[in-house]
């Protein structure tokens, strides 16, 4: 399709102007965390790295750092297993229910963080507390493995259809028993695709808040709920920044590796 000049321009400032609403605030967070005026006057008169220094200092980050990366790496390793079996079950074996089954496990990244996180709590303190089972870190874990588990999947998902199966009857084939195909064959030329999903579930998960705020119990704080619960509070402020600024950082790296190696890995 032949467009007009007169479309083609409209189209680039279109495109412009939508990639200015979404990082141009963002660049300003950056450029806030080293602004030396509290109040942040724009643009700044000059700049700073003591925030910073005292944002690395300040306990109730360092903690809710670390919070955030357990609870990131505990929900890739759920989701990591979980969407790895059912990929490979949707896309082995052929079933009654086989495609319900396929849209049960995407549709948690489709609903409402609120709505997920609702029915998350409710579950939690009417299945799990008689158990013993109270709000905290594992919840938190159970609860951003429910939507982590859609990066997971669809990437191994797409990966068994490009490879299909020859490759492993051939292993079959060569005398390889079912262990093996999978450690020797099949594993390897899924482990970027996993490492892909891995990243990607990861940074959905380290800036999760609204199912973190519904599945916390008391003490649980992630780094995005430290921020929101420091939000308002102007001596907090300069740090705020730059936990926010360290967070779009955080979150922005494992996607770009993870677009990197699913690019990187696109001809297999």
């Amino acid at each position: 399709m032949t467009l007009s000049r007169g479309t083609r321009v409209a189209l680039r400032v279109a495109m412009i102007v939508g990639l200015a609403v979404i990082y141009v605030p963002l660049f300003v967070v950056l450029i806030n965390s080293f602004n030396a005026d509290k109040t942040f006057a724009w643009p700044p008169t000059h700049l700073t790295g003591e925030w910073w220094t005292r944002a690395w200092q300040n306990g109730g980050v360092r903690g809710a750092l670390w919070t955030s990366v357990k609870a990131g790496i505990g929900a890739t390793v759920v989701a990591s297993v979980l969407g790895t079996m059912a990929a490979f079950a949707v896309q082995r074996y052929r079933f009654f229910g086989r495609e319900t089954v396929s849209l049960l496990v995407i549709l948690p990244i489709a609903l409402p963080g609120i709505v997920t996180g609702i029915a998350l709590n409710n579950a939690f303190r009417t299945v799990l507390s008689p158990f013993g089972i109270q709000l905290g870190l594992f919840t938190v874990v159970v609860g951003h493995a429910t939507f982590c588990i859609v990066t997971i999947y669809n990437n191994v998902l797409a990966r068994l259809r490009r490879m299909g199966t020859n490759v492993e009857e051939a292993s079959a084939d060569l005398g390889a028993d079912t262990f093996q195909t999978f450690r020797y064959v099949t594993f390897p030329l899924l482990r970027s695709a996993l490492l892909a999903g891995g990243l990607l579930s990861f940074a959905l998960s380290f800036d999760e808040i609204i199912v973190t705020t519904f599945t916390s119990g008391a003490g649980v704080e992630t780094l995005p709920i430290w921020i929101f619960n420091n939000l308002f509070r102007p001596n907090q402020a300069p740090i705020v920044n730059v936990v926010a600024a360290a967070l779009i950082v955080a979150s922005v790296v494992p996607v770009y590796l993870a677009q990197r190696i699913s690019g990187d890995t696109r001809a297999i």
